[in-house]
């Protein structure tokens, strides 16, 4: 029998998450991305807390014009720098389920490049 998407895509997320879990030291960078926005959060699970956390709907991201492409690269950067500010280095990525592209390999690549190690 052939899964949906969304049950597919629930399959991936529990999978990832049975691998990858934020501790204090190391957060789980998590993403979700909806048809317009997305959205980027430091989780550590231990505790159950959001570190920092940053979406494309932020008044300062949201003034800015561009591809969805563009604006996942700005939440990118402003979440690397949430995290420097926070004292995180290293962070353990959780797509959330989506396919490691598009806009979700956009988000990483510009978290790597300002400074984020994963």
């Amino acid at each position: 029998m052939k899964l949906s998407k969304a049950q597919r895509k629930l399959r991936i997320r529990r999978r990832i998450r049975k691998v990858s879990a934020g501790t204090a030291t190391r957060p789980r960078l998590s993403v979700f991305r909806s048809n317009k926005e997305i959205y980027a959060q430091l989780i550590d699970d231990t505790e159950g807390r959001t570190l920092a956390s940053v979406s494309s709907r932020d008044k300062d991201l949201s003034t800015n014009k561009g591809s969805k492409t563009e604006i996942a690269t700005l939440v990118g950067k402003a979440i690397a720098e949430k995290s420097k500010k926070v004292g995180i280095e290293k962070v353990a990525f959780d797509r959330g389920g989506n396919l490691y592209h598009g806009r979700v390999k956009a988000l990483a690549e510009a978290a790597r490049e300002a400074g984020l190690k994963f």
